[in-house]
């Protein structure tokens, strides 16, 4: 669910068996704190059910853009800092006043949480099972106080930015993608993880993910190089079309039956296979 600002993020870089009672984006966040890759996430894209007031604080906290994809748009609250601040045709808009007392009696209480997460002390997906409990209690408020600002920020920024809503929707269409290839690639099981213990799934996530990878790795590589072959035949291809190629598709891959794992010599020392000529294929 993690990419860049501008640049998506095919691959997976965590694997972690999430419980359907609570916000998968806190475990999404507790990957992104646990996970160590090259990889520099800085965004996460979820959708409506993911986010929270409190979970917009967490990833406020952690330095993180929250950007989930919202099917309530309509029914969202826009906060204000200054009741008095003139905020021209959004002020019957932004009705909803930020109590930033609350926010600054608690930051050194908001600043210990996030280094506790950054450490490893506590887990998200843990520590709003403990803060978040009702009746609220104020440092819960707090961060939920603190979240709004985010918050409010998302949905200006959605409603203003063509480019902000571009972006959420096609990293959205690519975790989608990625789900249909998971379940064809994980279909003996119908896609459900079958252990009865939290480890044992884990084990089964680990090469799930491995296989995943390996498969976004192979089709880029390949898709860079058919790209090169047009470009030097003397194809026409447009960068704004490349932009939409995805190495997720899985039509052309054999994900069932017998494998065999006997390698060219050029491949095992590191060569490419060489690619096929579509008018070939279609005589086959």
């Amino acid at each position: 669910m993690c990419a860049k600002p501008g640049h998506p993020q095919f691959s997976g870089f965590h694997g972690i068996v999430v419980p359907g009672t609570l916000r998968d984006s806190l475990y999404a966040l507790d990957g992104l704190l646990e996970q160590n890759t090259s990889l520099k996430p800085q965004r996460l894209i979820s959708d409506t059910g993911a986010s929270s007031e409190m979970v917009f604080g967490l990833f406020r906290l952690l330095s993180y853009q929250f950007s989930p994809l919202l099917a309530d748009i309509a029914e969202r609250r826009y906060w204000r800092m200054d009741r008095g601040a003139d905020y021209g045709k959004l002020n019957a808009l932004a009705a909803h006043r930020i109590d930033t007392r609350l926010i600054a009696a608690h930051w050194d209480d908001l600043l210990r949480i996030a280094g506790s997460l950054v450490t490893g002390t506590v887990k998200a997906s843990e520590l709003l099972k403990v803060i978040g409990v009702k009746p609220k209690g104020s440092l819960a408020r707090a961060l939920e106080a603190f979240g709004r600002v985010p918050a409010t920020l998302h949905l200006l920024t959605y409603h203003d930015d063509p480019q902000y809503r571009r972006t959420i929707g096609t990293q959205r269409n690519m975790q989608e993608a990625r789900h249909s290839l998971v379940r064809a690639v994980f279909g003996g099981r119908r896609g459900e993880l079958r252990q009865p213990y939290r480890a044992g799934r884990e084990d089964q996530l680990g090469p799930l993910g491995l296989v995943l990878n390996a498969i976004t790795l192979w089709n880029s590589r390949y898709l860079g190089l058919a790209v090169e072959h047009l470009r030097a035949q003397g194809c026409e291809v447009r960068d704004e079309d490349v932009e939409r190629l995805s190495p997720l598709r899985f039509e052309h891959i054999h994900l069932e039956g017998r494998y065999a794992f006997t390698l060219a010599e050029a491949v095992k020392q590191g060569g490419l296979r060489p690619l096929r000529d579509p008018d070939d294929v279609l005589h086959e």
